[in-house]
């Protein structure tokens, strides 16, 4: 029992720090790109990418089969290329904490970006500074308070997707039952004892987590 529980718990940091790590790369630039950037179908696409976090997880996981299955829209070329087919494997677990948790990255990385005074973006242009040295020098300082709360907020979302996550990865023990989907599995087969831990332990790490993450948080801002 034991070693189960810690196999899910190491499993469900895993996925959440791999879809934590991509949510902050992609999530800073297509916020970027939706703060700073004017185009046909832009509100179109901020719906499309936010759609998650109003949508029930499975709704999620339901694209994201036909998205990245064995016949789906990507997965399809990806098995006839490679042979190898995403689902049922951690890497799902990791795409459907990425697509359930990006929204709340790209709202709040956009708002602060979009807070950032123009005058200074306009003062950095004048002084010879490109667009990628003002990013760095001018926005990125003053919206990282939005960006730490984002990667913060999106890595306890990803750490504790089920929904999704179930749909893609399934429950395969020793593979991909992460904590949420390993306490669901303990509880609904009357474990109680074993499911009273995992929450706790759970519980215990994600707060420990957050109490890290804002006392970091705090000495960047």
């Amino acid at each position: 029992m034991e070693e189960s529980v810690f196999f899910s718990l190491r499993l469900s940091l895993q996925v959440a720090a791999v879809a934590t790590v991509l949510i902050v790369l992609i999530g800073t630039s297509v916020a970027y790109f939706l703060a700073r950037k004017d185009f046909r179908g832009k509100e179109l696409l901020d719906i499309l990418l936010t759609l998650p976090l109003v949508l029930p997880p499975t709704v999620t996981g339901y694209y994201l089969i036909l998205l990245a299955g064995r016949n789906g829209l990507v997965g399809k070329y990806i098995f006839h290329w490679t042979g190898w087919n995403i689902m049922f494997t951690w890497y799902a677990a990791v795409l459907a904490s990425f697509f359930v948790a990006l929204p709340l990255m790209l709202k709040t990385t956009r708002a602060a970006i979009e807070s950032v005074d123009q005058n200074l973006i306009n003062i950095s242009y004048t002084l010879g500074h490109g667009e990628l040295k003002t990013f760095f020098k001018v926005i990125l300082p003053l919206s990282k308070k939005g960006m730490v709360a984002g990667t913060i907020l999106s890595f306890a979302r990803a750490m504790g997707e089920f929904g999704a996550t179930l749909m893609v990865a399934g429950n395969i023990p020793g593979r991909t039952d992460t904590m949420p989907i390993a306490i669901y599995t303990s509880a609904s087969s009357g474990d109680w004892s074993t499911a009273n831990i995992m929450v706790i332990f759970f519980t215990l790490v994600s707060g420990a987590f957050l109490y890290i993450a804002n006392k970091l948080s705090k000495k960047i801002i």
